[in-house]
C-alpha cells in the first residue's frame, strides 16, 4: 500500500484521514512492526492484523478524524487487555491529519512514488520506512500453469516480469504488478534485477533448459526454480553440469517446484504450491531486512 498517496487523496477528497502504525511488537502478534491501517470516516484501507486490536484502533482513530495533526500512542498486551490469545505487546501510533496536512503529503507521496526512502523522529524516537520493496520474479511461459501463477501472484508484493516468445500466448488483461515480455527470453534473464527469483514452465523442454542455463549463470538471480518431475530434475542437473555451470548453482535448482504436500496437478493448484514457495524465498532472502519501522539511531 502506498500510505501517502491515499493519505494525500483522501485529504483532497474527504478534508480528514487517521493513521494506525505498529512501531513496536513484541511476541506473538497478529502483524510485524511497521504495518499500517489508513482511516476514514466510512472505513479503512489496510490492515494492523484484524480482530479485537484493529477494531479498537480503528475507533480510537476515527474519534481523531477532523483533528489537525495529533499523534496518540497506545501500548496494548493483547491478552490482559483485549481478550485476545496471541499473548504478545503492540505499541500503535495513531495520527490525525486535516486539510492543512496536504502540502506534506503530497510532498511525501511523490517521494513514495520514486521508490524507498526513510523518515527519522516524524515519530518521537521511531524511524519509519516507507515506499515498497517488492522482489523481482520472472516467469518464464504462458501456458496452463503459468496463467495460473499469474494470477495467484497478483495480489502478492513482487514485480512480476511474465516471458513467453508466443506474443499469442498472453491474456487481453493483466494485473497491475505483471509486465509481459515477448521477447527473447535470454535478454530477460540477463535484465534480471539483483535478488530476482526466476521460476520456468515453458512450453519447451529444451527452451526450459536453454533459460535455466542461462539464469543458473546470472548471479543476480538469487532463486532458479524449474517445473518438472524427479527424472526431469536428473537430467537437467546433468547437462548443466556438463555445459559447465557452476554445481552448487545447479544444486540448489528447485525441481520440481512448489511447496510440499499438494498432490493435485490442476494448474491452480500447482500455482498456489509455486507462489506459496516464492512467499516462503522471499522472506528467507529478507529476513535481515527491516519490515517498515525501526527504531530511531538517535533516539535516547
Amino acid at each position: 500500500m502506498k500510505v501517502w498517496s491515499l493519505i494525500a487523496r483522501l485529504l483532497e477528497t474527504e478534508g480528514t484521514c487517521a493513521l494506525v502504525s505498529v512501531t513496536r511488537a513484541e511476541g506473538s502478534v497478529p502483524r510485524e512492526e511497521g504495518a499500517r491501517m489508513v482511516v476514514t470516516a466510512h472505513g479503512f484501507h489496510g490492515t494492523i492484523g484484524g480482530g479485537t486490536l484493529e477494531w479498537k484502533a480503528l475507533a480510537q482513530a476515527q474519534r481523531l478524524l477532523g483533528s489537525p495533526r495529533q499523534v496518540k500512542m497506545l501500548t496494548l498486551s493483547l491478552g490482559p487487555d483485549l481478550g485476545q490469545c496471541c499473548g504478545g505487546r503492540v505499541t500503535l501510533a495513531i495520527e490525525s491529519f486535516d486539510a492543512a496536512a496536504l502540502p506534506e503529503a503530497r510532498t511525501l507521496a511523490a517521494r513514495e512514488a520514486e521508490g524507498s526512502f526513510t523518515l527519522n523522529n516524524r515519530l518521537p524516537g521511531v524511524t519509519e520506512i516507507f515506499g515498497e520493496r517488492r522482489r523481482a520474479v520472472l516467469v518464464f511461459g504462458a501456458g496452463h500453469v503459468g496463467r495460473a501463477l499469474i494470477l495467484s501472484l497478483a495480489s502478492l508484493p513482487f514485480d512480476v516480469t511474465w516471458v513467453d516468445p508466443r506474443p499469442e500466448a498472453f491474456p487481453g488483461a493483466m494485473p497491475q504488478n505483471v509486465t509481459c515480455f515477448s521477447g527473447d527470453p535470454l535478454e530477460a534473464v540477463a535484465a534480471a534485477p539483483e535478488g530476482a527469483l526466476a521460476f520456468i514452465m515453458s512450453h519447451s523442454h529444451a527452451l526450459d533448459l536453454q533459460i535455466a542455463d542461462a539464469a543458473l549463470r546470472n548471479m543476480a538471480i538469487a532463486r532458479v526454480g524449474v517445473i518438472g518431475s524427479a527424472t526431469k530434475r536428473a537430467r537437467f542437473e546433468r547437462r548443466l553440469t556438463q555445459a559447465g555451470v557452476d554445481k552448487s548453482r545447479v544444486a540448489a535448482m528447485i525441481c520440481p517446484i512448489g511447496i510440499g504436500g499438494i498432490r493435485s496437478k490442476l494448474p491452480a493448484a500447482i500455482a498456489v504450491a509455486v507462489a506459496a514457495q516464492l512467499i516462503t524465498l522471499d522472506e528467507a532472502l529478507s529476513a535481515s531486512a527491516t519490515h517498515g519501522i525501526l527504531p530511531a539511531r538517535n533516539a535516547g
